[in-house]
């Protein structure tokens, strides 16, 4: 299996998500867009994660050019058959490109939340990692997985899953958010930057859990698709 990872920040990894490709046996490669160049083809993949960025899948300023290329790329590799995971960002690239909305969430959600599975088994309750400020309307015939009262927070759609949440975080992740400047962020908002790295850290064993079941979830959604 080949796993490819895309990520949109320099600072930003696959974390527990990649691991458990990995220890499911794929090869896991990454690409750094718009940096590295254009896209791979999505056909060097057998399941493809989506990570997240800080632009708003919306924006209408320079970033716009790269946001419509990957969301042109996500459709390909929609009409191939290839299943993507999207997190956070990804999730609401995914969300879009295949004829969803993206629309302000009530509040920027921020730090380790709860949300309400339909199915545990599918969607662990969590603590998940969220830092967000955009939600998902999905597109027609998704199945909504997950919800808070912030909304939608996990859905599929034929072989695909995304999860508005960032399940790939750890400790490591939180450093290089911080020196990119979130903890200006969580101080705005009212949050302690030590604090959540103190929980973080102790988040790190059920938070790696919490992400083999999703990769689970999310392998067997792409069979599932298949087999239909």
């Amino acid at each position: 299996m080949r796993a490819m990872v895309i990520h949109h920040h320099l600072g930003d990894s696959g974390g527990f998500i990649s691991d458990e490709f990995r220890r499911k046996g794929a090869e896991v490669t990454s690409h750094l867009f718009p940096h590295d160049g254009p896209l791979p083809s999505p056909q060097d993949a057998d399941h493809v994660i989506i990570l997240g960025a800080a632009a708003s899948v919306n924006d209408e300023g320079p970033a716009r050019i790269w946001i419509e290329q990957e969301q042109e790329w996500l459709r390909t590799a929609d009409r191939m058959g290839v299943p993507i995971l999207g997190i956070c960002f990804g999730a609401q690239m995914l969300c879009a490109a295949l004829g969803g909305e993206i629309v302000t969430a009530p509040r920027r959600e921020l730090g380790w939340t709860m949300v309400e599975p339909v199915d545990s088994a599918v969607i662990p309750p969590g603590p998940w990692m969220q830092l967000h400020s955009d939600g998902c309307l999905p597109p027609p015939g998704a199945r909504i997985l997950a919800r808070n009262d912030m909304g939608v927070q996990a859905f599929s759609l034929g072989p695909h899953l995304a999860v508005q949440f960032h399940p790939e975080f750890d400790k490591a992740h939180l450093h290089r958010w911080m020196e990119g400047g979130v903890r200006e962020v969580f101080l705005r908002e009212g949050q302690d930057p030590d604090a959540l790295l103190s929980q973080t850290i102790a988040e790190e064993p059920e938070a790696r859990a919490r992400a083999g079941v999703l990769v689970a979830t999310a392998l067997a959604q792409a069979r599932r698709s298949v087999i239909r």
